[in-house]
């Protein structure tokens, strides 16, 4: 399994996410061994509006990475034995910087951003607007990178000065990353890989190259924009090296857009199989392959993740998945704590809906800011139905568990019908699936196990895979067979078909009686 020196070798692995940043440094048996972890300002100047600041990002990797190597060294490690250090990030979250001086020319627009509204109302009624999606994956909306970009070429006349003059140089995090931590300008290493390039809505998914009509629709020169070479989710060279902290000349070999390197660190590396993030909201990729399948029923394409090249060279595709996301998953018992007062802490959750056998009747429709995939109902709000005099804290309590578990089903089933594949189990991560009684809720409504491994980092975990298949510390899937698997739990479904099948069809109908609460 990779280097034969008898001495043990080690993969970093930056995790840059919405809210935070990591660094976890992981043993070849896919083991964190040392981590340190920073929060960043969260920048809200309007409704809607959610930004960053693109340096405070860099620094707080930075202090990332020495926070974990002292971890690391305290523990008698030497750092030289940190091999290489893989990126994973926040998705669609858009840079823009001047290319000479490398300095940034506004905040990062945050993914969650929706100040871009009007312009995709009116994306949406230009000519060709039908065949964008068909090409790139993804349909129009405030959630891809360019919307964002078009917006700050609207409304910030410094990004609309460098673009005319052709020094503005346009990223998301991982480009934006990699540019800054290899010391900027001067060594000028700007690129990204497809889960990430994938998201921006210039790349054709057929190809893996920017698409020129996706240019033209959008109307954009590409002359005039500085836009990053596509290179494979693992590379040995591309990525450079860090120019900076302790770890200064080790070389980035790996990169993952977030929800793509969660299901790598699920190890979902086959068609078929898939991954659900209980997070804020959720996020749920589906393997489909070596092909992309476009989606008939309410799911984005992406690029799961390219490692051509790396490892034994028998990883010769790219694969593809779909991605369905739930606006509201954790942020729903959230509410129930902060509005409601049930619980002090989102912890207690469970207890609370194990003090009654069932939901007594009661359905919650989490509709909070509309119904995202596979439904897509702008016009739905948060509903709850079935109240009786009978009905309790606790009923209610289980009501919004439930209400993230229908909509992962009804999410799998539109996945199950693009992909023409079933799903033999779905693997899981994020805060959520702490509860044992959302996943065993879970598994008996979707009919198939869940699977929870016991170390829940696999989002960091996909970014130093990928890292460690471009210097050989693993060469195919199969040497990450072990990893993770001790103290995993799987959760089998309890209930039949009849009574899965009732319940879901109460949901169905739910959902459709929470619509035209908005008009």
């Amino acid at each position: 399994m990779g280097s034969t020196s008898a001495s043990p070798t080690f993969i970093g692995a930056i995790d840059q996410g919405t809210t935070s940043t990591r660094f976890l440094i992981f043993n070849r048996h896919g083991e964190p061994v040392a981590s340190h972890q920073l929060e960043f300002k969260q920048y809200y100047p309007n409704p809607g509006w959610h930004e960053h600041d693109p340096l405070e990002i860099v620094e707080s990797v930075e202090k990332c990475i020495n926070g974990a190597v002292e971890a690391f060294e305290r523990q008698g490690h030497p750092a030289k034995s940190i091999q290489a250090i893989g990126i994973t990030n926040q998705r669609e979250t858009t840079v823009v910087w001047n290319k000479k001086t490398g300095e940034p020319l506004y905040n990062a627009i945050v993914w969650t951003d929706t100040r871009s509204q009007h312009l995709v109302r009116e994306l949406k009624q230009r000519l060709g607007a039908r065949e964008v999606q068909p090409i790139c994956g993804i349909p129009l909306s405030t959630y891809p990178s360019v919307s964002k970009l078009l917006w700050l070429l609207d409304n910030v006349p410094a990004v609309r000065e460098a673009y005319d003059a052709g020094e503005l140089a346009f990223g998301t995090v991982d480009t934006w990353l990699v540019y800054k931590l290899n010391g900027g300008p001067a060594r000028n290493v700007f690129v990204t890989d497809p889960s990430n390039a994938s998201r921006t809505m210039f790349v054709n998914l057929e190809t893996l190259t920017y698409d020129d009509r996706l240019f033209d629709f959008f109307r954009l020169d590409r002359h005039k924009l500085h836009i990053a070479k596509i290179v494979p989710s693992a590379e040995k060279s591309a990525y450079g090296q860090l120019a900076g902290t302790v770890l200064k000349g080790v070389r980035i070999t790996g990169c993952l857009g977030d929800q793509s390197a969660a299901l790598v660190g699920q190890k979902g590396f086959y068609p078929g199989m898939a991954k659900n993030t209980y997070g804020t909201g959720c996020f749920l990729l589906y393997n489909i392959g070596p092909k992309p399948v476009a989606s008939t029923h309410g799911l984005m394409t992406t690029v799961a993740f390219d490692f051509r090249g790396s490892g034994d060279g028998s990883i010769a595709t790219p694969m593809y998945a779909l991605e369905g996301s739930i606006a509201v998953g954790g942020s729903s018992i959230k509410f129930l704590q902060e509005n409601f007062g049930f619980i002090s802490s989102s912890k207690e959750i469970s207890a609370l809906a194990e003090t009654v056998e069932d939901n007594g009747g009661c359905v919650f429709v989490t509709a909070f800011s509309g119904l995202f995939a596979p439904y897509w109902y702008d016009d739905a709000q948060g509903t709850i139905f079935g109240i009786t005099q009978y009905t309790k804290r606790g009923h209610i309590a289980r009501a919004t568990l439930e209400a993230t578990c229908f909509q992962t089903k009804a999410i799998l089933d539109a996945m199950e019908k693009d992909s023409g594949h079933a799903l033999k189990e779905l693997a899981v991560d994020g805060g959520m699936c702490n509860s044992d009684l959302t996943m065993q809720t879970q598994a008996d409504i979707n009919g198939i196990p869940v699977h929870r491994p016991a170390m829940r980092e696999t989002t960091a975990l996909g970014a130093a895979i990928a890292a460690g298949f471009a210097v050989g510390m693993w060469k195919t899937f199969d040497d990450l067979k072990d990893v993770n698997v001790e103290g995993s739990t799987k959760f089998y479904p309890k209930i039949s078909k009849e009574e899965r099948d009732a319940r879901f069809a109460k949901w169905e109908k739910a959902v459709q009686m929470s619509r035209g609460w908005l008009s």
